[in-house]
């Protein structure tokens, strides 16, 4: 059972995604934002991070370098989740360490294929 860590600030949609994510057989921790992120993925040792772009405290641009610069952790792939996907953000989430990119409100079973292509 793949462990999935959910980092969203918004308890109404990581308590949506976390329950389907959980029904499909995966396992999933949770942080509020980039720097609790940074704490659970060290403790966790997540499969995989799905990781909103728009944080408080440290913001998933942060984050995704920060968990690509620690050695320990940048082995771990990481999808980057907005809901304000401008133009040139998915480039900039990959930039920042983001392994792929995804959009909000979240298509799940378009997020699912993602998944298991990093997996």
């Amino acid at each position: 059972m793949p462990k999935i860590l959910l980092v969203e600030d918004n308890e109404l949609n990581r308590d949506m995604l976390s329950r389907r994510l959980i029904r499909r057989g995966f396992e999933v921790v949770m942080a509020g934002d980039g720097a609790e992120a940074l704490d659970v993925a060290a403790r966790e040792r997540p499969d995989l991070i799905l990781l909103d772009m728009s944080l408080p405290t440290m913001d998933g641009w942060e984050a995704a370098r920060r968990l690509k610069a620690d050695a320990a952790l940048r082995g771990i792939p990481v999808i980057a989740l907005t809901a304000h996907a401008m133009s040139g953000d998915r480039e900039r989430a990959i930039e920042a360490g983001c392994d792929e990119f995804d959009t909000k409100p979240v298509e799940f079973d378009r997020l699912l294929t993602k998944m298991d292509e990093l997996l």
